[in-house]
């Protein structure tokens, strides 16, 4: 048994909360072997009791079975005080210029998330405010299709600053502008932590009122690393109605309650579809997004609409959010969807 053996065993070990192991994050201070036991330091930020608890109790039950006696594995765990709310680490920052930065995450895929950031975006934009759009999504970059731009390629200022792309009154960027529409981004979790803090850090983007960041599916390395390079606002789930998508929408809340940013509230898209005649149907259930936010004491800030209208603007580059409330009703439920994540914000 050695070192190495301690730190792959202990790799199993997964952040609670996060589908990334504690020798990833960075948890681990020392581990070693010394008269046949083993002694494993780690450090952690966090209020939360549950926490270490967990994690110390994981440690064991993958340690524990290597050593003839549990007595031989001594765990300490350092426990700090976390950052302010909002940073996910002491290195966290804001932006320069950037009055606000709201990410949009979801649980799981398929449930809408980056056409409501990408028209959450645009309603606010109508609303006379400056935003911008970072499409975090590195392995399945959709913004630059949704907003008609897929074809262009962004320079360099002065500076060496990547200038971001603009359309229909947004500032974008996205690993799709650096790509062919069929090249599929092959690189491992680090090269994608890089390219998440460069888009972030080294992006002209000027003022801006909000930056919404459309985060990838899941809690894993990207969300991380966003919350560790600059300070967020808050976070907006994205989930749909029915009870499995729910599951998946609470891991994402709790993991963004890990690391102390706050919830600003759900968004239930494809909530319901109305026919001609105006009689509604759920066709993913009902009330599921409501009773979650019920629950966990957020606002529920909009319940999106199934319209085919929708998908056809979206791959045609624009987006829903530009039509006028009273032509689309899920473009009416965008638009009310932003004006109640300003009023939450504000308050």
């Amino acid at each position: 048994m050695t070192s190495d053996d301690l730190r792959t065993a202990l790799a199993k070990v997964k952040y609670p909360g996060f589908s990334r192991d504690i020798i990833s994050f960075g948890l681990m201070k020392s581990c070693e072997i010394k008269d046949g036991s083993a002694y494993v330091q780690l450090q952690i930020q966090t209020k939360d009791p549950k926490i270490p608890q967990q994690i110390f109790q994981d440690c064991h039950e993958v340690l524990d079975p290597l050593f003839e006696k549990s007595s031989q594995v001594h765990i300490e765990i350092d426990i700090q005080d976390p950052p302010a709310a909002g940073a996910g680490s002491a290195e966290a920052q804001s932006l320069p210029g950037v009055k606000r930065i709201i990410a949009v995450g979801s649980g799981k895929g398929g449930v809408g998330k980056s056409t409501v950031s990408s028209n959450l975006a645009i309603a606010l934009s109508q609303q006379g405010y400056k935003v911008g759009l970072l499409d975090c999504d590195l392995y399945g970059p959709s913004v630059p299709l949704m907003f008609g731009v897929a074809h262009q390629q962004p320079h360099a200022d002065a500076q060496d600053r990547i200038i971001p792309i603009e359309a229909h009154g947004l500032k974008l960027m996205s690993m799709g502008f650096l790509l062919g529409e069929d090249s599929p981004v092959i690189v491992r979790g680090p090269l994608a932590n890089r390219y998440t803090q460069q888009f972030l850090q080294q992006v002209a983007w000027g003022e801006l009122d909000v930056l919404i960041l459309d985060l990838p599916p899941g809690t894993g390395d990207i969300q991380l690393t966003l919350v560790q390079t600059v300070t967020l606002d808050g976070a907006i789930i994205v989930t749909t109605p029915q009870e499995v998508a729910m599951i998946d929408a609470r891991k994402a809340v709790s993991m963004f309650a890990k690391v102390n940013v706050p919830i600003l509230g759900l968004i239930e898209n494809m909530s319901y579809f109305e026919c001609d005649h105006g009689e509604r149907y759920q066709l993913f259930g009902q009330g599921g997004a409501q009773r979650e936010c019920e629950r966990i004491k957020v606002p529920l800030l909009g319940q999106i609409p199934l319209e085919p209208i929708i998908g056809k603007r979206c791959d045609g580059g624009e987006p829903t959010a530009l039509l006028s409330p009273s032509e689309s009703k899920a473009s009416a439920a965008f638009h009310q969807a932003a004006k109640s994540l300003l009023a939450h914000v504000s308050s």
